[in-house]
């Protein structure tokens, strides 16, 4: 449950206190990573990332970041179960900031009777009480954050350490998280004047998010945080998937919609074409369309960069529309019914 404060506007500085600082998140990650001991596996076949919301979206990120280096597949877990074929050569990263989310729980309790290796990434809570208690390597993470939305850059570093102390991964990522730490510190004012002016175009809109296939971590991040956030309904989709099949429900009056494109000026250029294509059918039948383009070197320094930028949309929406950025009433509720179930 998120924090509480005695009116909306301490809410509203507390979130932007908390966006403000994720370049000081990254270089406390960092720190995290580096200290934490976690042993080589030399007979991993391939790492399940088990992790729901906001401690699940940083393996989206990770799967990305790592395409290209990873010596064994990386897949990702979102529910109570984990395949069966998961055994004593799949690496299992179980990551809740809470340490108390039940799908990420049930799954550990699968992952341990499979007999898998197991890494926990928590700031308490019972995964970790329970890793730490059976012998598990473990990344403990800062406690006292409001909402697992909050903590991307601890638990997406954190797993980036996790596979790379096991030997999963090489050690690319530390110049590439200082590059963008960096970056967002020295740009953070432009950014934060970019996402005021994309929030006042969403505010009665719904955004329709698009990018390449490579960007839909980044899409869905943003997504995540619209509906958190600002409490806005928001979709995304990927090319050139999107060119089979959604293109063809763009017939008809979608005022109300607004199209915006996150786009790298180095994606692939068969998709750059197709979005470029696209684009005459959005202009046409949405309401609003917009391009907003990554700024940085490595792919992982241009992507957290769009994500620092859609943060603060976001928390930019939530103050247009006078919502509580940090209150997240009906998920409390659902888990409070689902109690009565257990």
């Amino acid at each position: 449950m998120g924090r509480k404060f005695l009116n909306i506007e301490e809410n509203y500085e507390y979130m932007e206190k908390l966006i403000a600082e994720f370049p000081d998140q990254l270089q406390e990650a960092l720190d995290i990573g580096r200290k934490a001991h976690i042993k080589s596996r030399k007979y991993i076949h391939e790492v399940l990332i088990c992790g729901m919301g906001g401690s699940g979206v940083g393996a989206h990120f990770v799967k990305d970041f790592v395409s290209e280096t990873a010596q064994v597949p990386i897949l990702i877990n979102k529910d109570y179960d984990i395949p069966d074929f998961a055994d004593e050569h799949t690496l299992v990263l179980a990551s809740s900031y809470s340490g108390n989310t039940e799908e990420t729980l049930a799954a550990y309790t699968a992952a341990k009777k499979q007999n898998c290796s197991i890494i926990a990434i928590s700031s308490g809570g019972e995964l970790m009480a329970d890793a730490q208690a059976a012998g598990f390597d473990t990344i403990s993470l800062p406690a006292g954050y409001p909402a697992p939305r909050a903590c991307l850059g601890f638990s997406l570093v954190a797993q980036l350490f996790a596979l790379h102390k096991s030997g999963c991964v090489p050690n690319f990522f530390e110049e590439q998280i200082i590059d963008t730490l960096e970056r967002i510190k020295l740009e953070q004012e432009d950014m934060r004047s970019k996402a005021e002016q994309i929030a006042q175009l969403m505010v009665d809109r719904l955004p329709v998010m698009y990018g390449a296939n490579r960007t839909d971590a980044t899409l869905l991040r943003w997504r995540q945080q619209l509906n958190e956030n600002a409490k806005h309904l928001a979709w995304h989709q990927v090319f050139p998937e999107m060119n089979h099949n959604e293109i063809v429900g763009w017939k008809g009056d979608y005022s109300q919609l607004l199209v915006v494109a996150l786009r790298h000026r180095d994606d692939p250029a068969r998709h750059q074409l197709r979005m470029d294509l696209t684009r005459e059918v959005f202009q046409h039948w949405a309401g609003g369309y917009m391009e907003v383009y990554s700024r940085g070197g490595s792919f992982l320094e241009k992507s957290l960069y769009l994500v620092h930028l859609g943060d603060w949309v976001s928390y930019y929406l939530a103050e247009l529309k006078g919502e509580n950025p940090d209150e997240v009433k009906v998920i409390d509720h659902l888990k409070e019914q689902l109690k009565k179930y257990d």
